[in-house]
């Protein structure tokens, strides 16, 4: 049965509703940034553009680099966003725009996130790398969708158990990044463990202003998670959306964050500028090697 207009939306030149982008235009290897001016940080390093386009905060660069093709997309903050980027990138793939059903054949994308990110352990130092082995969803998102073949419900119980969690919040997720695409990106000069994904940035990350937020404890307990040796490295506002759907619609995910802050010292880097930059040449250097 045909996917129906209200449900897959198409602008009236046949691109997908949000990102402005038809199949043509995107590569198998995408690469998702926060900020949109991020896009042309990364694609200045390719050898060509072939194609770019904007819509709202959904900035897209496509072409070459060391004759690879890679996509470059801007998905701006926060799980919602994520939500509307891998679905529309999952249809641009996946879903024949003209007879509205879905492809006998399905493609896998294979999607890496250049981020940035505070850490949540004393040892890793800002300006350093932080690759995503799992996400821990806080935000409740991926309840929205049918979630339990993708979860790692033992990892959620010690988590659930060793924060005391209050019970009206969205039960935490845990799902595992892409071990294909982390064996690619790794390296021993990296550092590597479970990524928090908060729906916001103040309240929901522990930040005071003017309203008390309702577990004040919970970045400490956070710190000192701890399971078979799995500790939370960091904590930010995309990985858990990007590597559940990812994970749901059969495409390989992982999440690299420069760490800018040190939210258990305090500190903030001097450069952040510099740290995203190597960031970036690591991860286009990692994907062509």
């Amino acid at each position: 049965m045909p996917i129906k207009e209200s449900e897959l939306i198409l602008n009236p030149d046949g691109s997908v509703y949000h990102l402005n982008l038809k199949p043509e235009h995107v590569a198998h290897t995408v690469i998702f940034v926060g900020d949109q001016n991020r896009v042309s940080r990364i694609s200045k390093y390719f050898d060509s553009i072939e194609f770019e386009t904007q819509k709202r905060e959904f900035k897209t660069h496509t072409g070459y680099y060391k004759k690879k093709r890679i996509t470059v997309i801007s998905t701006g903050i926060g799980p919602d966003n994520i939500d509307i980027v891998l679905n529309e990138l999952d249809a641009l793939v996946n879903i024949d725009f003209k007879t509205r059903q879905i492809k006998d054949k399905l493609t896998s994308l294979k999607i890496v996130r250049v981020g940035t990110s505070g850490a949540l352990q004393d040892d890793i130092p800002v300006d350093s790398i932080v690759l995503s082995t799992h996400g821990l969803d806080l935000n409740g998102m991926l309840h929205a969708y049918k979630i339990d073949g993708i979860r790692s419900p033992d990892i959620e119980k010690a988590f659930v158990e060793q924060t005391n969690w209050h019970s009206e919040k969205a039960s935490p997720i845990v799902v595992k990044g892409s071990e294909s695409l982390q064996k690619t990106l790794d390296s021993d000069t990296i550092y590597k463990g479970l990524t928090a994904t908060a729906g916001g940035f103040y309240g929901p990350q522990g930040r005071v202003l003017r309203l008390a937020v309702q577990d004040a404890e919970l970045n400490s307990k956070m710190d000192n998670f701890n399971f078979n040796g799995t500790k939370i490295t960091n904590l930010e506002m995309e990985t858990s959306a990007i590597y559940g759907l990812s994970k749901l619609l059969g495409h390989d995910a992982i999440s690299l964050n420069a760490i800018i802050a040190n939210r258990v010292l305090g500190t903030f880097s001097k450069d952040p500028g510099a740290a995203v930059e190597n960031l970036i040449t690591y991860t286009l250097n990692k994907l062509t090697e």
